[in-house]
């Protein structure tokens, strides 16, 4: 006997039971992958200096190598939490101590000299946190172990130690990151034999597939210039690597005086940025143009809700927490006997019958080719409305693996459709048995901030952005135009200084300022139960307004508004003859004039409620509820 499942009550599938029948693209389908990240953290008597004091609230209090540690714990929470299964380390260069094994600091001769493994690349444990805590709280015990050398460390040698350290640990790594943080730009000012040695290790670490990332740090007195020694060591990202769509962090600067932006919330604002590997929605999906004329591209979708989510079941009767593990087993309703995966077939209701279906058919029912995006026209982007945007649009980004000469046909395409304010319009199937959608090809420019210093960061790659577009069942009709009275423009001139007054610097929203605080509160109940430590009291919450700056700045505008919409209020109904505004869209209905009953009951009514007590409303609450 074949047991049959409908389609629509399969709502649930353990892992490894998946099937191909997706009938539309699902934004939470990333290919995953692990991610690797070691911190490469200099120490030097210029990393080692505090700011000047300052009495500022926003003085900087830490030198740059403590801000780097204390940005790796941060980051370390964050994983150890909301990344479980992703490794991290630290290691230090520039030390007078040398570590790399347990035995290697007892012995007299380190493998790599001025270099202290602080912690090994692994998944963090709540005794690796506990320990960087400790270092970056404890001023005796930070003080002890980061003594810089007095002899320079050899980078080759840095970068040869991250080699092997990436090669033990993390060697199968889909996504693997080395992070240095330095505000030296010249380590090897006078040997072209250091400066060509250490440049041969970044290309070992290249070739094996390691990317690496600079955290500069701006010195007082002069900027942090790349060209002299890191442009050979830190490579352009390319269209082939899965996180070409991350911005390029530019040199964190450190304050002069102690005030301004703290070297720590720097930092972290850049490391947060590089920290979440760009996951691809798909990868070498073809790019047509037409027949026999194709290029590969990926996919990513850069802007997404981030939303608690449970990783793994843990089960806590033991002694210690474990990690349980899932199992499966399908039973008979009537004789509880196991069934086997074969046994069962889908089936569709139609009729009220269920119409069973092999898997060939079902397949051959959602088939609408392979996995494609074919361009079948161009149109203005004017014609592109800005209430077509439904559904998160992907961004596309060329890659060379399946078709070679793809960037530079990309970006001929990229360039042309900019210049000439035009959008593709294409044929879009993201992965075998998805649904087809219809979709605008629009082109994005590159976008950057400038900094104050004159440089300008990117924050937004140029590329090409997928925007499915609405059929006609997806789209509103606009409700009935009403009655509306136009406010008058002193009115209008008054609310326009209020906004003024009330606009974000640059006059634009930053999300990445304002975390969600449902979410950062799940994360740290989460991580005090994890570390033992006290549960804390409250959330922090950036999006409560500033109610008393806001009173500051546009305080008195909107007192002179609320009294000019008073005067032109009265002078409204003199003009109307004295008539409320009953013709816009909140007015109220006159009852009819044979409704006089109506209006008697629900004044009865009304007397009714008011002679109810509290117990016996207590009694009708429980119940209703």
């Amino acid at each position: 006997m074949l047991h049959t499942i409908m389609a629509e009550d399969n709502k649930w599938r353990p892992p490894g039971d998946e099937d191909d029948d997706e009938e539309e693209v699902d934004e939470t389908a990333y290919k995953s992958v692990k991610d690797a990240v070691l911190f490469v953290i200099e120490v030097s008597p210029s990393m080692l200096t505090t700011p000047p004091h300052a009495d500022t609230k926003k003085a900087d209090r830490d030198s740059p190598t403590s801000a780097a540690l204390k940005s790796a714990y941060a980051l370390m929470q964050q994983r150890i939490i909301s990344n479980p299964n992703d490794m991290m380390g630290v290691l230090l260069y520039g030390t007078e101590r040398s570590k790399f094994s347990s035995e290697d600091e007892s012995s007299g001769n380190p493998a790599y000299p001025h270099c202290y493994l602080l912690s090994d690349l692994d998944v963090p444990a709540a005794e690796d946190v506990k320990a960087i805590k400790t270092l970056v709280e404890d001023e005796d015990e930070f003080e002890k172990l980061v003594v810089p050398s007095d002899e320079k460390v050899s980078m080759a040698n840095v970068l040869f130690c991250a080699n092997q350290i990436f090669t033990t640990k993390a060697p199968n790594f889909s996504s693997r990151r080395l992070f240095i943080v330095t505000n030296d730009d010249d380590p090897h000012a006078n040997d072209k034999a250091a400066k060509s040695s250490a440049a041969v290790r970044a290309k070992d670490l290249y070739d094996l597939g390691v990317t690496i990332d600079l955290f500069p740090i701006s010195k007082p007195d002069q900027g942090f210039d790349k060209r002299k020694f890191y442009d050979d060591i830190v490579y352009n990202q390319l269209p082939t690597d899965p996180e070409a769509p991350a911005p390029i962090s530019a040199a964190t600067k450190t304050s002069s005086t102690g005030d301004g932006i703290s070297l720590l919330s720097s930092l972290l604002s850049n490391i947060n940025s590089k920290a979440v590997a760009r996951r691809a929605l798909f990868s070498n999906l073809p790019l047509e143009f037409g027949p026999n004329f194709k290029i590969s591209v990926k996919g990513y979708i850069i802007f997404k809700r981030q939303e608690p989510k449970r990783s793994c079941y843990v089960w806590l009767n033991g002694e210690k927490a474990q990690i349980a593990t899932g199992i499966t087993t399908r039973t008979a309703e009537d004789t509880a006997r196991t069934i086997e995966k074969v046994e069962i077939k889908k089936a569709y209701k139609f009729g009220g019958e269920q119409i069973p279906f092999t898997p060939e058919e079902i397949s051959s029912l959602r088939n609408f080719g392979d996995p494609v995006i074919r361009i079948i026209g161009f149109k203005p982007i004017s014609m592109l409305p800005i209430w077509a945007n439904l559904k998160p649009a992907t961004f596309i980004y060329p890659s060379e693996e399946d078709y070679v000469g793809s960037t530079r046909v990309f970006a001929a395409l990229h360039k042309q459709l900019l210049s000439s304010q035009r959008m593709g319009v294409v044929w879009y199937i993201a992965r075998t048995n998805a649904a087809p959608v219809i979709a605008a090809l629009y082109p994005g420019a590159e976008q950057r901030d400038d900094d104050t210093d004159g440089t300008a960061t990117q924050t937004m790659p140029p590329g090409l952005w997928l925007i499915p577009l609405p059929y006609a069942d997806d789209i509103r009709q606009n409700p009935e135009i009403t009655t509306l009275i136009r406010a008058p423009e002193p009115l209008i001139d008054r609310m326009r200084t209020v906004v003024q007054q009330l606009q974000l610097p640059k006059a634009r929203y930053d999300p990445a300022k304002y975390p969600n605080p449902a979410l950062q509160w799940h994360y740290r109940i989460l991580q005090a139960l994890a570390l033992d430590e006290e549960l804390p009291e409250r959330a922090e919450d950036k999006t409560v307004p500033r109610y008393k700056q806001i009173d500051k700045r546009a305080g008195g505008y909107a007192l002179e508004w609320s009294q000019e919409l008073q005067e032109q209020h009265r002078a409204w109904e003199k003009a109307n003859g004295g008539s409320s505004m009953g013709t816009g869209a909140g007015s109220k209905r006159a009852a009819p004039a044979g409704d006089a009953e109506g209006a008697k009951r629900v004044k009865v009514e009304k007397d009714k409620q008011a002679e109810v007590g509290d117990g016996e409303m207590g009694k009708t609450f429980e119940r209703d509820g």
